[in-house]
């Protein structure tokens, strides 16, 4: 099995900065696309960053240019390092992994983490 494990979240005031890992364990062969997904209160989860095992990289809209995504391919580990914090930023922020494991080789499974609450007060 897999385990997403996610980090850095909390509460932060607003043009503040916060950096969120998580990290993947388990039988893992390799992973492919990972990214970072918010939910806030009553709306849709919806995707912040993204990026390949490659380092090709894609952001919302709302974040770009404040958000970097970057990971480190060795530790099987993705961040996202928040800057300029608004408000509207706050959400719980989940990982996502398209994990390949050693009893599904070819396939690859996409994995969640358990959410990590970031709060940003104006």
């Amino acid at each position: 099995q897999v385990q997403l494990v996610e980090s850095g979240g909390g509460l932060v005031q607003a043009g503040g900065s916060l950096r969120l890992s998580c990290a993947a364990s388990g039988s893992i062969i390799s992973i492919n696309v990972m990214g970072w997904y918010r939910q806030a209160p009553g709306k849709q989860r919806e995707l912040v960053a993204g990026i390949t095992r490659g380092g090709s990289t894609n952001y919302a809209e709302s974040v770009e240019g404040r958000f970097t995504i970057s990971r480190d391919n060795g530790k099987n580990t993705v961040y996202l390092q928040m800057n300029s914090l608004k408000p509207e930023d706050t959400a719980v922020y989940y990982c996502n992994a398209g994990v390949e494991l050693a009893s599904w080789r070819g396939t690859y499974l996409s994995c969640w983490g358990q959410g990590t609450q970031v709060t940003v007060s104006s």
